[in-house]
C-alpha cells in the first residue's frame, strides 16, 4: 500500500515537471526511443559548475582539515588548472586524464579542471595495487595521470603509457598543484567549447569477476544523472515545506567514501554544486571522527557504505556528541540488513536512515527508498526516482516482466554511460538494444513499485535445484547480536551441486561458535539455507573499491580447506 510520503512526493514531482515548473522535461533520441531529460539543466558539466558556483559565490563550499574553500575560490581555482593543463601539458578534448589519489580539496580542484581542459575525468581506483593502477590506465589509454605520492610510488616498476604528474594535499592548492601550473597555462588560456556529447568521465567497474572495465560518460548523461538526484531532493524538499519542515541551515555533508566511487562522485559532490551544500572531506574512515566533525561542522546529511551509519548508531561514545543538525544517514553501495534499518532509527530518533541504489553505469542513479517509507519497507531499495529513472525487471529474453515476478533488474534512461571503453562485446552484452541496462542483479517490484533486490544474477546457491539467496542468508547472520560482518557463498558438493557456506567476523570482546550461530540461523531460515560451514574470521573481511565484500577472495581462500574436509 502505497503511503502518505508517497503520495506527497508523486504531487510534487507533477507540479516540478508540469510546463514551466523547475523540472520540466524535454525529450532526447537514444536507442530509438524518446528518453526524458531534464530541459533546465545545463548542457556540460563545465556550465553546470560554472553556473552554480557564480550563483553560491562566497558560500562555504570545501572544508579539508584547515583549508577551507568557497564556490568561487574552487571555481577560479580550477580555471587556472585548466590552463595549465591545455597549455602546459597539451590535454585536449576528449583526452583521458587520470586522477589516482586519496580524496582532498586538490582532487576536487584537479577534476573540475580536467573537465574545463576538455578531458575525460578517468578516476583510477585509488586503493588499487600498481599493478592494477597501471592495468587501468593502460585501458583508458590515458595519456596523462594526476597522482599523489602514495600511488606515484605504487606504480614504480609497471608500464603504463601516460606521463605522471604529481600533486599534493594538505596544503594551500597553488602548491599542492604547482606541477600542474609549472609549464605554462593559467586563467587566460583558451579552453575548448564542449557540448553534451562530448566525453566527461571514466569510472571502472567493481570489478569482482576480473579486470575492471571502464564505465564511460557523455556530460549529458552525467549531468542529467546529478539532476536526477537534485530532483529527488526537490521533491523531498517540496514536501518538507509543505509539512512546515523545510531545513534552515546550509546543507553539509561528510565526504567519507572515495571520490573515484560514483556514490561520491554524483549524488555526493556534484549534486552539491546544484544545492549549495558544504562538503567536509574526511581522509579516512574513523566513526567517532565523523561525530566530531558532524556537530563542529553542523552537518545535515551522511551518506556512506550502511556499515558506517551503524558504527555511529552504535558507537558507545555516541551520546557525547550533537548528533542532531544530522537528520539522513543514507546507505549506497551494499544491502544494508534489515535489522540495522529500525536500530539506527532507534538509536538516532531526530534521523531517518535512508538507502540508495544505483550503478557505475548509471551514473549513480536509480532507485531509493526514504524517510518512513524506508521504516515500512525496510528490505527494499525502493521507487525508481522519477522522472528519469525507468525500472524493469527483465527475463532472459530481454521481456519485462509484472509485477512480483523475479528477473534481471534493468534501468533505461538519459542518465546511462554509453557503454565499456572500447569493449563493444561486453557493451553489448550489458545494453540491449531497446536501450535497457542490465545490472547483473536479480529483483522484483510489489504492487507498490518498489524494488526488492533478491541477489546477484550469478551468485545464487542453487542446493539440489532449491534456489538459496545469499542476501537472505547474510540479512540472517547479521540479525545476530554478536555479528560484525558476514558473507555467504557456494561450495562445490558431489550430491547437491553446491552447498551454502559463509564467514562471519565477531564484534570486539563477544564471543560466538559456528554451532551456536548455526541454531540460531535455523530458529529464522529454512533448514536447507542454513549454511553447512561457516568459518570465523578474526579481521575484517576483504573488500573491493566499492566497499562490497570480496567474495570471490573469500571462496578462493577457503575451497582448499573445504576440499579437505570434504576428503576425511
Amino acid at each position: 500500500m502505497r503511503t502518505e510520503l508517497d503520495l506527497a512526493m508523486d504531487q510534487a514531482v507533477a507540479a516540478l515537471t508540469a510546463p514551466g515548473g523547475m523540472l520540466e522535461t524535454a525529450m532526447f533520441e537514444r536507442y530509438g526511443r524518446q528518453l526524458p531529460m531534464i530541459k533546465a539543466a545545463p548542457a556540460t558539466l563545465v556550465d553546470y559548475i560554472n553556473h552554480y558556483c557564480e550563483q553560491h559565490g562566497d558560500t562555504p563550499f570545501l572544508v579539508d582539515g584547515p583549508i577551507r574553500l568557497s564556490f568561487r575560490e574552487v571555481q577560479a581555482a580550477a580555471r587556472i588548472v585548466a590552463g595549465g593543463l591545455v597549455a602546459g601539458h597539451g590535454v585536449q578534448k576528449g583526452d583521458r586524464v587520470g586522477i589516482a589519489a586519496r580524496n582532498s580539496a586538490n582532487w576536487i580542484i584537479a577534476y573540475i579542471a580536467v573537465l574545463m581542459a576538455g578531458g575525460c575525468a578517468t578516476l583510477l581506483n585509488g586503493w588499487w595495487t600498481g599493478e592494477e593502477l597501471a592495468g587501468g590506465i593502460e585501458l583508458a589509454g590515458c595519456k596523462l595521470v594526476l597522482a599523489d605520492a602514495q600511488r606515484a610510488q605504487r606504480l614504480d616498476g609497471f608500464e603504463h603509457p601516460a606521463r605522471l604528474v604529481l600533486f599534493r594535499h594538505d596544503c594551500e592548492w597553488r602548491e599542492g598543484l604547482a606541477a600542474l601550473l609549472a609549464q605554462g597555462g593559467g586563467g587566460d588560456t583558451p579552453l575548448p567549447q564542449l557540448t553534451g556529447d562530448d566525453l566527461a568521465t571514466l569510472l571502472y567497474t567493481s570489478g569482482s569477476t576480473g579486470q575492471s572495465k571502464g564505465a564511460v560518460s557523455d556530460h549529458r548523461g552525467v549531468v542529467q544523472g546529478t539532476f536526477s538526484y537534485v530532483a529527488q531532493t526537490l521533491t523531498v524538499l517540496t514536501v518538507l515545506t509543505q509539512r512546515g519542515e523545510a531545513p534552515t541551515m546550509q546543507p553539509c555533508s561528510l565526504v567519507n567514501v572515495p571520490l573515484f566511487h560514483v556514490t561520491a562522485e554524483v549524488p555526493l559532490f556534484l549534486q552539491s554544486f546544484a544545492l549549495g551544500r558544504k562538503l567536509v572531506l574526511m581522509p579516512k574512515w574513523d566513526a567517532e571522527e565523523a561525530m566530531r566533525l558532524i556537530e563542529a561542522e553542523k552537518v545535515t546529511y551522511f551518506v556512506g557504505v550502511p556499515l558506517m551509519s551503524f558504527e555511529i548508531a552504535t558507537h558507545p561514545n555516541r551520546d557525547k556528541y550533537d548528533l542532531t543538525s544530522c537528520t539522513s544517514f543514507a546507505g549506497g553501495g551494499a544491502p544494508r540488513p534489515v535489522d540495522h534499518v529500525r536500530r539506527i532509527k532507534d538509536a538516532l530518533p531526530h534521523a531517518f536512515p535512508l538507502l540508495g541504489y544505483g550503478l557505475t553505469e548509471t551514473n549513480g542513479a536509480g532507485c531509493g527508498n526514504l524517510n518512513e517509507n524506508y521504516l515500512a519497507k525496510p528490505g527494499s531499495t525502493g521507487t525508481a526516482t522519477k522522472p528519469l529513472i525507468e525500472l524493469g525487471i527483465l527475463d532472459d529474453a530481454g521481456a519485462v516482466l509484472p509485477a512480483g515476478q523475479v528477473g534481471e533488474v534493468a534501468f533505461r534512461s538519459v542518465v546511462n554511460f554509453l557503454g565499456y571503453w572500447e569493449n563493444p562485446e561486453a557493451t553489448a552484452a550489458a545494453i540491449t538494444p531497446d536501450g535497457w541496462f542490465r545490472t547483473g542483479d536479480l529483483g522484483y517490484v510489489d504492487e507498490d513499485e518498489y524494488l526488492f533486490i533478491v541477489d546477484r544474477k550469478k551468485d545464487i546457491i542453487i542446493r539440489g535445484g532449491e534456489n538459496i539467496s545469499c542476501i537472505e542468508v547474510e540479512e540472517a547472520i547479521y540479525a545476530h547480536p554478536d555479528v560484525a560482518e558476514a558473507s555467504v557463498f557456494g561450495m562445490p558438493d558431489e550430491k547437491f551441486g553446491e552447498l551454502p557456506t559463509g564467514v562471519y567476523l565477531v564484534k570486539e570482546g563477544r564471543s560466538l561458535s559456528e554451532a551456536a550461530l548455526q541454531e540460531f540461523l535455523k530458529l529464522h531460515i529454512a533448514a536447507f539455507k542454513v549454511p553447512v560451514r561457516l568459518w570465523q574470521e578474526q579481521e575484517n573481511l576483504p573488500r573491493l573499491g566499492t566497499e562490497k565484500v570480496d567474495k570471490r577472495t573469500l571462496k578462493a581462500r577457503y575451497l582448499p580447506l573445504w576440499q579437505s574436509e570434504q576428503t576425511k
